[in-house]
């Protein structure tokens, strides 16, 4: 678990140095086991948070605060940062979307022993998005979202509303210059690992991650690169590889088995047989009837929630 720490509208905050190591080492005594510097803090409070989390032992993962846009690239890699959520992080720093660029910043990640999560399929669907709708709509995953979040994915979509021309062509930008951020990070053997910010409008809870993958290797990883983002790597960053990330005598039996290679082909990871989960086995009959009751719960009680609703309910309007 992560402690969120902004400089606003967050439930930990911090707006000076000495907040900022503070707020740190209440989070340690409150048993998070992480920090998450996000988008608001200023630079001098961002650097003192990483420092002490440094000195706490907690690694730290996160945003790149909005206060160095403009800056030396250098300015925000600082010791202990250690990963990077999205590659968005990065494009927010420049308007030069070169590989010239993309590798400047691997370079610097890998002086400064930061990993990145380049969450592709984050641009991709809201570039998407933001020329229609049906793109959520047409989502084979969308049936498996919650009603409430189905409305709120359509009735208040951030991309969609107020879209024009120039912002679609400002998504596909981010989404040619992360692809090129990729590239330039593997060739700096700097390591990845794979995350979607799945909840967010577009991006599906599990699905997300074949979409991911596939990305990924469309980007220029191998197939087994793109697998070991997954599992093995993910894992040894979380400092929990003695029990996840590869199948071996003495770790969780959490797997999945799958009935066609994906090192051959990489959509074939949504070739699922079944899965091993806490020493038990649920073989693809029981899963799909298992995403056929949600989906079937799904159905029936679209009616109870409405998002416009609910944000009315809450504001007491």
């Amino acid at each position: 678990m992560a402690a969120l720490i902004d400089g606003s509208n967050a439930n930990m905050t911090a707006t000076t140095p000495s907040d900022g190591r503070q707020t740190v080492r209440l989070a340690k005594g409150e048993g998070y086991e992480f920090i998450k510097v996000y988008s608001q803090l200023n630079i001098e409070t961002y650097k003192a948070i990483i420092d002490e989390a440094e000195k706490q032992g907690i690694k730290v993962v996160g945003h790149v605060p909005a206060a160095f846009e403009g800056k030396p690239a250098e300015d925000f890699f600082v010791p202990h940062f250690g990963l990077i959520a999205h590659a968005e992080e990065l494009s927010k720093q420049t308007e030069e979307f070169s590989f010239e660029k993309a590798q400047e910043y691997a370079r610097l990640a890998k002086k400064n022993g930061t990993w990145l999560i380049p969450n592709l399929s984050n641009l991709v669907y809201i570039a998407k998005q933001a020329r229609s709708l049906d793109s959520v709509l047409n989502l084979k995953s969308f049936k498996f979202v919650h009603p409430l979040m189905q409305s709120k994915w359509i009735e208040s979509n951030q991309y969609y509303q107020g879209t024009n021309a120039k912002r679609i062509a400002y998504f596909d930008k981010l989404v040619d210059f992360h692809v090129k951020v990729v590239k330039a990070f593997k060739k700096e053997g700097v390591p990845m690992v794979t995350g979607t910010d799945a909840g967010t409008s577009g991006i599906v809870w599990g699905f997300s991650l074949h979409d991911e993958l596939k990305l990924l290797v469309e980007a220029g990883l191998t197939n087994e690169e793109a697998l070991a983002s997954a599992t093995r790597l993910g894992a040894e960053w979380l400092e929990i590889d003695d029990k996840i990330g590869t199948i071996e005598k003495g770790k969780f039996a959490d797997l999945i088995l799958l009935d066609k290679n994906p090192l051959k082909n990489i959509n074939n990871t949504r070739k699922i047989s079944g899965v091993f989960i806490n020493g038990k086995w649920i073989d693809e009959n029981k899963l799909d009837d298992m995403l056929s009751y949600v989906e079937e719960w799904n159905n029936a009680n679209k009616e109870n929630y409405n998002w416009k609703e609910v944000i009315r309910k809450i504001r007491g309007r």
